[in-house]
């Protein structure tokens, strides 16, 4: 068996840089979403995919691929948030195994009224805290490590 390719010490800065910096800010803007509007990060972000998508709803296989989350993971937020009037659920008429999560007027309102406080917060936890030159190597450098796991997971 090869030997591992240990980190250098260069890379190990950059894996404990990003280990450290990725727990910290999304702990901050989990706090400042649950603090400001009673949502968790990952509701936020079931929220924001489905305003986005057309006919503001999307399958639960979609959605979970889109998150990066798990089918059980899901299913457990977006139950949460249907009792919560924020989505609802249908069947799909093509498909008697597939379900669609549906935004819902209320959970409309909740997104956009969360909205200016995440952005603030996100724009404070990272965003205004780079330059632009280590913005756009982040994106690029972050980018390329979730493409390469995505082709890989596929």
């Amino acid at each position: 068996m090869d030997e591992p390719r240990w980190l250098d010490d260069r890379e190990m800065r950059a894996w404990r840089g990003f280990l450290a910096a990725s727990a910290l800010v999304n702990r901050r803007l989990d706090q400042q979403l649950k603090d400001d509007s009673g949502l968790s990060h990952p509701q936020y972000e079931i929220l924001v995919r489905l305003a986005a998508a057309p006919d503001q709803e999307l399958r639960m296989t979609e959605l979970a691929n889109g998150l990066i989350n798990s089918k059980s993971g899901l299913t457990y937020q977006v139950g949460q948030m249907e009792k919560a009037g924020l989505v609802r659920r249908r069947s799909c008429p093509s498909d008697v195994r597939g379900v669609f999560a549906v935004l819902t007027d209320a959970g409309r309102s909740r997104l956009e009224e969360a909205a200016p406080g995440h952005v603030t917060a996100v724009r404070e936890a990272l965003v205004d805290v780079l330059t632009p030159e280590q913005l756009d190597a982040l994106a690029d450098g972050l980018g390329e490590v979730s493409r390469r796991l995505r082709e890989q997971g596929a």
